[in-house]
């Protein structure tokens, strides 16, 4: 990969992890794991779980900066034992986050998936990126100092890489922690999830989301509600809304929604073959994200009576409320949802040309429209 090229555990055009100093809205999880350290219950493998986007990778490197610059707490010494430190923030000049942001720390170990023999990035993280700890763990044993694994995300592990990482947390080296990303933990073992202590991250409030947002040096819209509704709190989701112009595709698809269901087939046909353009695969998969998104606000507007808020578009709140203005509407637009979810991602599965599958779930959503009248 090249320099330029966002790193498996990296958002795209958002800064790295590792080079990300404050963590926004997640006080209560490095709460959680300051109080486990302080009273010595520091557990040897943690399960950083939560949607995608909300700062779980920020906290296992946030995390590991602490644990490798905080010096043991000895026995009370002349001047007694020091006073416990009350947060995982550490000093951005002080030598162990010097050698992290280098990525040139000794006691750390950072798995992702990994480059195959042709150069490509693989799909999972398999045996061999878990395997390398082996060697980790004898370098970096004699200096007696802490060690640190982060794995992000561990929902990618392959079964075989799994079960070597399993047998690490049910015999973990001395002095190791750890640190396993998840966005999924329903995805992996059971006997990995109960040798982890869990730290829950929450979606992120408006003013938080707000100062993450500014922290990545994201190009903010002039409508942070729009982008506020759609990225339901994960900075990681805001970043690629941003990016990929995925609020204008959204409010594309609510303006065509508001010609149904007499639907303008030239403004649908023209998002369709937006989504066909040689490299608009990123945008593409952010369309089909998008209509899930329009779909499930259709079937919450009907189910309580409201549509949500703030709106995600002009005209949202208009549109869903005439488009599904009842329970049974809702019940309408949620079978339909189901129903253009799975026939989108099977047409991606085959292949098929992403123009006409986006012509296809435009056309299903036009006929639910026409039945609702």
């Amino acid at each position: 990969m090249s320099d330029d090229t966002p790193t498996p555990d990296q958002a795209p055009g958002a800064p790295h992890p590792r080079e990300t100093q404050q963590l926004f809205g997640q006080a209560a999880a490095e709460q959680a794991f300051l109080s486990a350290y302080t009273s010595d219950r520091l557990h040897h493998g943690w399960l950083l779980t939560g949607p995608r986007g909300v700062g779980k990778a920020t906290l296992a490197w946030r995390i590991a900066r602490f644990l490798l610059a905080t010096p043991p707490v000895e026995e009370d010494g002349l001047f007694g034992a020091p006073p416990p430190p009350e947060t995982l923030a550490i000093d951005p000049e002080h030598p162990v986050a010097h050698r992290i942001l280098a990525g040139a720390e000794p006691g750390l170990a950072a798995i992702t998936r990994s480059v195959n023999d042709q150069g490509r990035l693989r799909n999972e993280i398999v045996v061999d990126d878990i395997r390398k700890l082996g060697k980790f763990f004898g370098l970096s044993s004699a200096d007696g100092g802490r060690r640190v694994v982060i794995v992000d995300s561990a929902d990618e592990m392959n079964v075989s890489a799994a079960n070597a990482l399993l047998k690490m947390l049910e015999e973990p080296p001395a002095r190791t922690t750890l640190l396993l990303v998840s966005h999924q933990p329903s995805r992996l073992l059971p006997t990995i999830r109960s040798r982890c202590r869990t730290l829950r991250l929450s979606p992120l409030g408006p003013e938080d989301m707000q100062a993450a947002l500014v922290q990545t040096g994201a190009d903010l819209p002039a409508q942070t509600d729009h982008l506020a509704a759609l990225a339901a709190g994960s900075v990681g989701d805001a970043v690629r809304l941003i990016n990929l112009g995925g609020l204008e595709i959204y409010a594309e698809l609510i303006a065509i929604l508001g010609t149904l269901p007499r639907m303008d087939r030239q403004r649908a046909l023209a998002l369709a073959e937006a989504a066909a353009q040689r490299g608009a695969a990123e945008r593409f998969e952010l369309l089909l994200t998008l209509i899930d998104v329009v779909l499930s606000r259709l079937a919450l507007t009907g189910a309580t009576g409201a549509p949500p808020l703030p709106a995600a578009a002009p005209n949202e709140a208009e549109t869903l409320s005439r488009l599904s203005p009842s329970p049974h509407q809702a019940r309408q637009w949620a079978e339909v949802a189901a129903t253009i979810t799975a026939r989108a991602r099977h047409g991606q599965a085959v292949n098929l040309d992403p123009a006409a599958l986006v012509l296809d779930t435009v056309f299903k959503i036009q006929e639910t429209a026409g039945q609702s009248r």
